[in-house]
């Protein structure tokens, strides 16, 4: 009797990315994976939370992109983590009743009845290329540059936009809606800019190797 072949840890998709299959994806066909991305197990993203379809006034109007999360090349996805697109309530959604303050008489003045609706949805989240998540992180930016490094136990809250070329030590809380520069070391509860990038530390932000550490056929980090 030959023996099953036994199943890797990894899917390895054409694009070159690395899915373990213990990683939960939720709502795939609102995620987009750019190519070159290693997602560990115990990942979850939370494809299923994307933008609620609102009617537009002009019915020639192109449908928008339903993207939920969109992830770039070469990015790390460590065990545990969660990304999670952000979300908020919109108002304004007004429906005017027009009604006769008469019964019987169609003539009489008629009483306008407005209605502001409030709509809750979710908005993309974003990653650029050579993205590094932590394990145990939370994301839950607008976006996230590229080049960025996002130590273990970060929580980033809703809408917050981290630029390009950024390290967020572990542990660290960025608050809602807070916009970190690029080439900025953030840390703290709440996060804050306590150094920047050192002239020449770029290089450290580069994933490539390590992407090729991981899978079903790793190879060892150059010395």
């Amino acid at each position: 009797m030959s023996r099953k072949q036994v199943k890797g840890e990894y899917i390895e998709t054409d694009t070159g990315n690395k899915v373990a299959r213990k990683a939960v994806l939720v709502g795939t066909q609102h995620i987009m994976l750019g190519g070159k991305t290693v997602i560990q197990a115990e990942v979850m993203i939370r494809g299923d939370l994307a933008r609620t379809a609102q009617p537009s006034s002009t019915p020639s109007a192109a449908p928008s992109s339903n993207t939920a999360v969109a992830i770039g090349r070469y990015c790390f996805l460590s065990k545990g983590c969660c990304l999670r697109p952000p979300g908020r309530i919109y108002k304004g959604f007004v429906h005017s009743i027009t009604q006769s303050l008469s019964p019987v008489n169609p003539l009489a003045p008629h009483a306008a009845t407005i209605t502001v609706v409030q709509s809750f949805t979710y908005l993309p989240l974003r990653l650029g290329d050579h993205v590094f998540v932590g394990e145990g992180t939370v994301v839950q930016a607008a976006t996230v540059g590229s080049h960025v490094h996002i130590g273990q136990n970060v929580v980033v809250g809703e809408f917050a936009i981290i630029k390009d070329y950024v390290r967020v030590l572990d542990g660290t809380v960025v608050p809602p809606n807070m916009v970190i520069p690029s080439f900025s070391v953030v840390a703290g509860q709440p996060a804050r800019v306590v150094g920047e990038v050192p002239e020449g530390g770029h290089e450290a932000f580069e994933l490539r190797e390590l992407y090729k550490t991981i899978g079903n056929n790793p190879q060892p980090l150059p010395v």
